[in-house]
């Protein structure tokens, strides 16, 4: 089949962007509709080698946004004629197993799925319709991240809580788990059949997920992405009490609570800002306990995850901060060389790019690099279903 897969990745107050080749993966264009819903919004679309084309205005919903993104299409290149549209869907709950062709039947169920993700199954939805309208007859397909953790065994997604409540462990990254397990294998030379992974997803967002033989088997997300790792805005594990406590004491409703350890926690509430290089540029005490929080709760995690796999055949970082923070990689894993996890200095501190090992050659757990790819994951999933 030829042709191109447009990729479309919805937010709240974004659409991010990327035409994928087909059959060589390349990528004739990409950009970013962003501030949609402000006063000011910009768009910035990149085709070829040359400088991108850009534009400054107020895009007062998506569907301003994704009309800015076709005049960029149709002022910049290349010419627009999707052969299918994958969209990233955040939460599939216990209904999604894979990737599916969009319908009036998985457009509902999204939409039920929303008070699982309130905040990302609405404008998924959004740009789903609005895609839909834009390119009629063209294969939708929407790929889930939480798909990936259907795997989870029942001892791994059921919590301790009474059963009426109908609530479980879901797991999120899961479209980059997929892309980047598959990669490890091919940095190994291995078959990922035969591997047990741990990946470390370090962005904005951030989770650690136990993978063998490619089935993820836990996972630090948990009903929602507020369970686990430190991030830049989130808490990450906290007291399940917490709530009932500020309640009582504060005076705080369920919905300034979700809301603050949402927003307004993580790296922010500790240092003063959800950015890890703005951490990392901060000498003052409350940066330094930040650093030591948040990577010592990496560490903590893996420990975990190895004692549940048995044996790790390599460890993944991925992620903006996982892929380009070598000072988060080596004090995340400072002190498990008695698990065989070692990492050579000179290595994850070279200025480099792209998939590599960051462990001695001879490490028993070799410890890898491995750049995430969500939007070729998702076209390749897209692709798949439609036959290609």
């Amino acid at each position: 089949m030829a042709g191109h897969i447009l990729v479309l990745n919805t937010g709240s107050s974004s659409i991010k962007y990327e035409l994928v080749d087909v059959r060589t993966g390349r990528r004739p264009a990409r950009g970013l509709v962003e501030r949609i819903g402000e006063r000011s919004g910009r768009l910035t679309h990149h085709a070829g080698d040359g400088p991108p084309y850009e534009r400054e205005a107020a895009f007062p919903g998506h569907g301003e946004g994704l009309d800015a993104m076709l005049e960029a299409f149709a002022a910049a290149g290349p010419e627009l004629a999707p052969v299918a549209v994958g969209h990233r869907v955040v939460h599939g709950g216990d209904r999604f197993a894979e990737a599916v062709l969009i319908d009036d039947a998985v457009i509902a169920a999204i939409e039920e799925l929303a008070p699982l993700a309130p905040l990302h199954n609405p404008v998924n939805l959004t740009g789903i319709r609005l895609a839909s309208k834009v390119f009629p007859g063209v294969p939708q397909v929407a790929v889930f991240d939480t798909a990936f953790h259907r795997t989870l065994p029942p001892e791994a997604y059921t919590y301790a809580v009474p059963r009426e409540w109908g609530v479980r462990r879901f797991g999120f990254h899961g479209t980059s788990c997929a892309y980047v397990s598959r990669r490890a294998a091919a940095v190994l030379g291995r078959d990922l059949a035969d591997l047990n992974l741990i990946v470390l997803h370090l962005g904005n967002g951030a989770s650690a997920t136990a993978i063998s033989g490619g089935r993820s088997v836990d996972t630090s997300m948990g009903l929602t992405p507020l369970e686990g790792l430190v991030m830049g805005t989130r808490s990450g594990d906290v007291d399940p009490g917490l709530a009932g406590y500020l309640a009582r004491v504060r005076g705080l409703d369920a919905e300034h609570v979700e809301d603050a350890l949402g927003h307004k926690s993580g790296l922010l509430a500790l240092a003063g800002t959800g950015d890890m290089r703005e951490v990392r540029a901060r000498d003052g005490a409350d940066a330094r306990l930040a650093l030591r929080i948040y990577t010592r709760r990496i560490r903590k995690y893996v420990g975990a995850f190895y004692a549940l796999l048995g044996r790790v055949d390599a460890i993944v970082f991925t992620g903006g901060v996982g892929e380009h923070d070598a000072a988060t990689r080596a004090e995340s894993l400072a002190g498990l060389e008695r698990l065989g996890i070692a990492m050579d200095a000179a290595l994850n501190e070279a200025d480099a790019t792209g998939e590599r090992a960051v462990s001695p050659p001879d490490a028993e757990v070799p410890v890898l690099v491995v750049p995430t790819d969500e939007e070729w994951e998702i076209a390749r999933q897209a692709l798949a279903l439609i036959g290609g």
